[in-house]
């Protein structure tokens, strides 16, 4: 992800959380960030969010340190206790889409 400078700025997770109107679910801050064309890695990156609820974007800005970490190492326990492996969500849907149907999930 975009932290610094002489990066390209596309790969910045913020700009992506300006659409979102909180309080939201984790899924919806990922469907936003689908909807604004975010890469895949950002949106994977979002799916390894430890919360399932956000109260405001300040929320979800304190918890991306550890959703890359999540992300980075695959599969860290939720909040919910379940053991999720993230390495790889949403390669499948998009690699190995029929013919049209290439959108990230």
């Amino acid at each position: 992800m975009a932290f610094g400078f002489a990066e390209n700025p596309a790969l910045s997770i913020t700009p992506h959380l300006d659409s979102v109107d909180y309080p939201a679910t984790r899924e919806q801050i990922v469907m936003a960030a689908a909807d604004n064309g975010a890469y895949v890695d950002i949106i994977n990156v979002l799916k390894s969010l430890p919360r399932e609820e956000y109260e405001s974007r300040e929320d979800v800005m304190r918890d991306l340190a550890e959703a890359a970490r999540r992300f980075a190492s695959g599969g860290l326990r939720d909040d919910d206790g379940v053991d999720r492996d993230r390495r790889n969500i949403g390669r499948d849907l998009v690699e190995n889409a029929p013919d049209g149907n290439s959108r990230h999930p």
